[in-house]
Parts: C-alpha cells; structure tokens; sequence
C-alpha cells in the first residue's frame, strides 16, 4: 500500500490546452507534491490514467520532463520579470517590480513554482544542472544589478548586492512553505509588506548603544 499522503487539488490545466501541456500540469503537480526524485514516469501516467507507453510518446524519459518543468519555467519566469523590470523607473521602483512580478507568477501557478524549485535541487545530468544554473543565475543577477543600480544612485545603503539579493530571493522562495492560496493576502500582497519592511526597515530610529559600548567610547 502506497504511504504518500493525499496531493493537494491541481492546478486546473487551460480545457483548450493540448494533452502534453494536461501532462505537464499533472507532472507538476506530482514533483511539487512529493518531490522530482521520488515522483515515477509511472506516477505520472497512472495519475494521467493512460499507460507509460503512451506517456513515453510525449515524454521518453524524465530528463525530458526535467527541460520542459524546470529550464522552461525559469526562462518564462525571466523573461516575465524581465518584462515588469523594464518597465519601472529608478533602481527601488525597478527591485519592487523585480520581486511583485516573482510574487504574482507564484500566485498564478504554485505548482510551477514549487516543482521547478525541488527538481532544480535534485537529480539531473550534467548539462541540464549547467543550463538551470546559467537561467537562475540570469535571473538573480536582474535582481542583483537592480540593486547595485540603487546604490550608485543614492538610493540604497553601500551594500553588499549580492547579500541584499540573497535576503530578498530568500522572502520570496520560502513563501510557499507557510502561504496558503485562497486566504487573506495573495502572495504579491505579502511581498508588497515584505518590501516594506526589508526597504525601510523596522526600527524608526538609530538605537541607543548598549552601556559597555558607551564607557568604551568615554574612555
């Protein structure tokens, strides 16, 4: 008997899309659920109720599933942010786009997002590892330049781009793991609070410093 727990509802695939795309979303949703690794080209057909040789038309293997679920969404979600980015003027406005866009392409297609992000981490041959990696670094290094654009502009602290981007990359890919779809705030509701508070800060005002450190300074 199986011990996988119950999948979550799937993402309702386009009823115009073709069957490889119906197959796509129900790949997706199987790695998003239970992992690349752990998830068989079985599991998907059984999931698709169609035999493994009819999946094996579409899909002849799982690296081909690999190109189309983790390489193709990255470069749509590049080129969407890309997009938004362009379109925003100054460096803050630019990195604001940059991480709303992430935000509301994770709100239209969580299963996208979650089965990229556990496939990207787990098993693939070597040249699809070097191609994922170039994409995701295409896209943090967006991020990256938005930020380096703020501080020679004036706008943003002299920090360390590359830390900054970490810590806002890192707000926005565990969002998945506490945010549910469906509730109060979608996830581009959230980002635009986390934005605020990682852009201006919590503390209104330079905090006093502690006793020890005064006397030193008195010294």
């Amino acid at each position: 008997m199986s011990t996988k727990k119950p999948a979550a509802p799937m993402e309702s695939p386009d009823p115009l899309d073709s069957r490889e795309n119906q197959l796509l979303a129900i790949a997706r949703h199987l790695f998003a659920q239970h992992g690349y690794d752990r998830t068989s080209l079985r599991d998907i057909a059984e999931a698709a109720k169609i035999t493994k040789a009819a999946l094996y038309y579409y899909f002849p293997n799982k690296d081909a599933l690999y190109d189309r679920i983790v390489l193709e969404s990255i470069q749509l979600l590049y080129d969407q942010v890309a997009a938004e980015v362009a379109k925003a003027t100054g460096p803050t406005a630019r990195v604001r786009a940059f991480m709303e866009a992430s935000a509301r392409i994770q709100d239209s297609g969580r299963d996208r997002w979650i089965a990229g992000s556990n496939a990207f981490w787990q098993t693939a041959v070597d040249g699809q590892r070097m191609a994922a990696l170039k994409l995701r670094d295409s896209y943090e290094g967006l991020l990256r330049q938005c930020i380096v654009d703020g501080i020679a502009a004036g706008e943003m602290r002299a920090v360390d781009p590359a830390m900054a981007g970490r810590l806002l990359l890192s707000a926005l890919n565990h969002m998945p793991r506490w945010h549910k779809p469906g509730g109060k705030l979608s996830a581009a509701q959230v980002m635009q609070q986390f934005l605020d508070m990682l852009l201006y800060g919590l503390v209104l005002e330079e905090p006093a410093p502690p006793p020890a450190r005064r006397r030193k300074a008195a010294a």
